[in-house]
């Protein structure tokens, strides 16, 4: 059996980031939230333990504090911040997971702005060369979360990195959060990923999805 699993979510408060707690917070997890909106953090921490009694969940006055206590560091944080995160957690995050969630938008969503042959993730993994950089939770939506099944069909979120246990305790928290893990590959599957999420961003915005639509893979 694991042992009860640590993990920091840096941006906590955003919409991305909430959501992404709040759904672990279902888990047999020790979730330690840090954003630099102290009242918004206190505020989430309450809604959190609200819905789940018995979660283990504790704001945090520092992402290296945050990140040097735990196991898994998620930078639930838009590409243009992942640098400064990196940073701050440098020192701390040697061979821990990082998940990288961007998706490296422009500022009209409809390219991306690194170059064909990178992705946000693997711009992290460069910034945090001693850390397990994963790619997940970027091909979902924050309202997916508290829907992760539309249309009667549970949704897929894709994961891509380079090690092979980091890989299946991020596959586990995908469970976790509600959805279907499907481990796609390698780091550089990043690319595809995220070009995946401005395609369905800009179909969204297309048809009016209102921010709740997923992939799904059907096969036999």
């Amino acid at each position: 059996m694991r042992t009860k699993q640590t993990i920091a979510v840096i941006g906590a408060t955003g919409s991305m980031g909430s959501a992404i707690a709040k759904s672990l917070a279902k888990g047999n997890y020790r979730l330690l939230l840090f954003t630099n909106d102290k009242s918004k953090l206190k505020k989430l921490e309450k809604e959190i333990t609200s819905a789940y009694p018995g979660a283990d969940v504790e704001s945090v006055n520092c992402s290296y504090m945050a990140s040097w206590e735990a196991d898994v560091i998620i930078a639930a944080v838009p590409f243009a911040a992942e640098k400064e995160v990196a940073d701050k957690i440098r020192e701390v995050a040697n061979q821990k997971i990082v998940i990288s969630i961007a998706n490296p938008l422009n500022e009209t969503y409809d390219e991306l702005v690194t170059a064909p042959d990178t992705s946000a993730a693997e711009e992290l993994q460069k910034l945090l060369p001693n850390a397990k950089v994963i790619k997940a939770f970027n091909t979902t939506f924050a309202a997916d979360f508290d829907q992760p099944v539309i249309d009667g069909k549970q949704v897929d979120a894709f994961i891509a990195g380079n090690d092979t246990d980091a890989l299946e305790m991020v596959k586990e928290l995908v469970q976790t959060a509600g959805f279907n893990p499907v481990i796609a590959g390698d780091l550089t599957v990043s690319r595809i990923l995220e070009n995946m999420q401005l395609l369905l961003i800009r179909l969204g915005m297309k048809y009016n999805y209102n921010w709740l639509a997923g992939w799904k893979i059907l096969h036999q």
